[in-house]
């Protein structure tokens, strides 16, 4: 066992680790439980697997492995210690949801739990959390407040407290939590690790106590983006989603819209967030964050609460002093009674009114980048001002499942104090893997600690998604900034370079407009280079980009003067005997800087 107390509990290490021969699931098992002990009460777990049936399991997988080596190709997550957050079931173990009155214990395991443990993933226990998922702030359970590693006088964030710290102690290698209004998201920010929130919908809720169940996801708590990839592979079947290139187009609060609460350093970090993502390719542009706002606001102030009381209102109305139900979750939980039917329909009005003015706000946007939140409390605060700071810290989260996007929280940097802060990138439905691929080079780059871990990021960047997409030349209006770029942006376009035509086409200024616009004549002899920029619609969107094309313009192939061709704009040869020929200018922009 010597050795062991600096193991790396990355996927990717263990991985490494176990097929050169120098580690086995036995041995990570007993390093996994001296850190436990190590850490004394920390308030992170409200149970654990007994140590006997650690061993055991660990030595059943040892088994399995030296009986036929294949095994370690065959399980994904061989090996891989993981917590659960207590209001998803492992079977044979109380689940809880932090209140000892509600306690039940299931004879079978979460969906997720369970696809996890047939990867080969160990679950170690269950972890503490805001008590019924109610909270961002982690300090409402009576099973005590988990220690934040960075500062026991703060918050570690909620709800899944618990699960965040696990990971950014070293104790686990991820966590599963849960996030309803951010609390997969807030806990990362706090504990400098990385927090992942599907898609609503992608992973399975079947053996997860609701908070908001037309809300509620499964998170995932890593250390990296590529841990955080390893078990979503695990939990999602792929899907077809967006990618990112090599360059992209990111969403950033306009100065009206910005919330820090006074934190002058998590506002700093947050602007050199925006500066490091420039050098990582993405090009900002303000937005309003008023809809967003709007509907963050539609959870707790809304009829949405109601649907918190039908999850656990009735226990909690039974429940007596002996059930240890936190006064505060009480109230938050029995106020979803004052709403009425009608306020219930009047709120999804509201939010349908709201949707599509957000989704106009994202439009063109490959994500938005926010703060995760604005700040940080010490739990002092938060007995102080129970409501109004765990509102604060929900800012930029709550809105994200009521429009149905993904979000991957990031570590982003440090306050003078030593308290971590973070960002979220804010996708699209079905982002996960363009966001973690993202999320990765900005690892990389930014060069951060894991958590608080010796850790090392895995050796080779996680690959970007595949995606089918189709490139598009375009010599006139629709490059970018000029008038009908936004037709390109509008159906999802990107920009993937800019260059020259093969010197065989001549440019011509042709009637009309406004906007002005050009034609493309591929000639004989007599052409010339003209600039262009290439980019690339989805697939599905080309036939939506053709409908827009009036003639005589039209897609055909264009030579490119590196020797390529690529699909691009090209006109009819007809249509320029009475145009202005502008060859000699070399390209739209210098005609339209000749006035």
């Amino acid at each position: 066992m010597t050795g062991l107390t600096d193991l790396d509990l990355g996927i990717e290490a263990l991985r490494t680790a176990y097929q050169t021969g120098k580690l086995t699931c036995s041995d990570m098992i007993a390093e996994v439980l001296r850190r436990l002990e190590a850490a004394g009460d920390d308030r992170v777990w409200i149970s654990r697997c007994a140590d006997p049936a650690l061993r055991a399991t660990a030595a059943t997988l040892d088994k399995a492995r030296a009986a036929d080596p294949s095994t370690l190709d065959r399980l994904p997550l061989f090996g891989v210690p993981f917590a659960i957050k207590d209001n998803i079931d492992l079977e044979g173990v109380d689940t809880t949801a932090a209140c000892p009155g509600f306690a039940y214990r299931p004879g079978q395991s979460a969906q997720v739990v369970a696809a996890l443990v047939a990867a080969g993933a160990i679950p170690i226990g269950k972890t503490n959390l805001d008590q019924f998922a109610t909270g961002l702030v982690g300090v409402r359970s009576p099973y005590g407040v988990p220690r934040n590693p960075f500062d026991a006088a703060y918050v570690p964030g909620g709800s899944s407290s618990g699960s965040a710290v696990a990971v950014a102690a070293g104790l686990v290698s991820f966590a599963l939590g849960t996030d309803t209004a951010g609390s997969g998201r807030v806990p990362a920010g706090f504990n400098n690790i990385v927090g992942l929130k599907p898609t609503p919908g992608r992973v399975p809720t079947a053996g997860v106590v609701p908070a908001c169940r037309s809300l509620d996801c499964v998170s995932v708590f890593a250390l990296s983006c590529a841990d955080a990839a390893s078990v979503f592979q695990v939990l999602a079947p792929a899907v077809p989603g967006p990618a990112l290139g090599a360059t992209f187009r990111f969403g950033v609060l306009r100065a009206e819209d910005r919330a820090f609460f006074g934190d002058a350093a998590s506002e700093a970090i947050y602007d050199r967030s925006i500066q490091r993502m420039i050098e990582l390719g993405g090009t900002p542009h303000p937005f309003d964050y008023a809809p967003f706002r709007d509907a963050a606001q539609l959870l707790y102030s809304g009829p949405w609460v109601a649907e918190r009381t039908a999850a656990v209102g009735r226990f909690i109305e039974s429940a007596d002093a002996s059930a240890g139900v936190w006064p505060t979750t009480r109230d938050i939980v029995m106020g979803g009674k004052r709403f009425s039917a009608v306020d219930a329909f009047e709120g999804q009005y509201r939010l349908a009114e709201l949707a599509p003015r957000a989704t106009r706000e994202r439009a063109g946007l490959d994500f938005l980048l926010l703060p995760t939140s604005g700040t940080i409390y010490r739990v002092a605060d938060l007995e102080r001002e129970p409501v109004l700071f765990n509102s604060n810290l929900g800012h930029y989260t709550n809105f994200v499942n009521f429009f149905g996007l993904a979000a991957l929280a990031l570590p982003a940097g440090f306050r003078p104090d030593g308290l971590p802060v973070g960002v979220t990138l804010v996708g699209e439905a079905d982002s996960e893997a363009a966001l973690l691929a993202l999320g990765d080079r900005w690892q990389r780059a930014t060069a951060l600690p894991l958590g608080r871990t010796s850790s090392r990021l895995p050796t080779a960047p996680l690959p970007p998604p595949a995606e089918d997409r189709v490139e598009i030349v375009v010599v006139g209006a629709h490059m970018s900034g000029l008038p009908l770029n936004g037709q390109l942006v509008d159906l999802g376009g990107r920009l993937e370079r800019a260059g020259h035509t093969a010197p065989e086409y001549r440019f011509f200024v042709l009637p009309g407009g406004p906007p002005q616009r050009p034609g493309l004549v591929r000639v004989a002899e007599g052409g010339a280079r003209i600039a262009h920029e290439v980019w690339s619609l989805p697939a599905e969107q080309v036939g939506a980009l053709l409908r827009k094309i009036p003639a005589p313009l039209g897609l055909g192939q264009v030579r490119l003067d590196d020797g390529t061709s690529v699909s691009g704009f090209l006109c009819e040869a007809i249509a320029t005997q009475d145009a202005r020929d502008i060859t000699a200018l070399g390209g739209w922009r210098a005609f339209l800087a000749t006035g």
